[in-house]
């Protein structure tokens, strides 16, 4: 059972990497599910109620993270909160409507074309609003990406 167990765990933090890519993947669900489902598989003798209270808290910065990155992106390069939230939807769109570039090209316009209909600053603000909405997503992924990595890293340790 323990060989089932790492399997279903990897491949469900295999999966939560891939929500980095793909925003509507939940990350943050396919980690605890890892951790959940290689306690249901194998035990949740060693995962302790401190292992839960970290991860509890490594769960609340992932969402912090994610979101403080986005508005810093944007509002650093002055921005609105129209352009946070079209550079949202266009972060959530984007991979669909434009399969391989559409995770960098999808926050940008929607970014841009929010800042152009709801607050018009301009097309060269507007512009900057939408290279601000990247950024804040490439910080945001880094970050995210770093965190999951910590929780795994805590996760083998309270296995060892």
């Amino acid at each position: 059972m323990l060989w089932i167990g790492w399997t279903v765990a990897i491949i469900m933090f295999a999966i939560a990497y891939a929500g980095l890519i793909y925003p509507v993947i939940p990350s943050v669900v396919f980690i605890a599910a890892g951790f959940l489902l290689y306690g249901v598989i194998v035990s949740f003798e060693e995962l302790t109620w401190l292992f839960w209270i970290i991860q509890l808290l490594f769960v609340l910065l992932l969402f912090g993270a994610d979101t403080a990155a986005n508005l810093i992106g944007v509002k650093r390069f002055g921005g609105s909160k129209a352009g946070m939230w079209g550079s949202t939807v266009g972060l959530l769109a984007g991979p669909f409507v434009i399969p391989v570039f559409g995770i960098l090209i999808g926050p940008f316009l929607g970014a841009v074309i929010a800042e152009l209909i709801f607050t018009r600053p301009g097309v060269k603000q507007a512009f900057r609003s939408g290279i601000g909405s990247v950024v804040g997503f490439l910080t945001s992924v880094a970050v995210k990406g770093i965190i999951m990595g910590v929780m795994i890293v805590i996760f083998l340790y309270f296995l060892r």
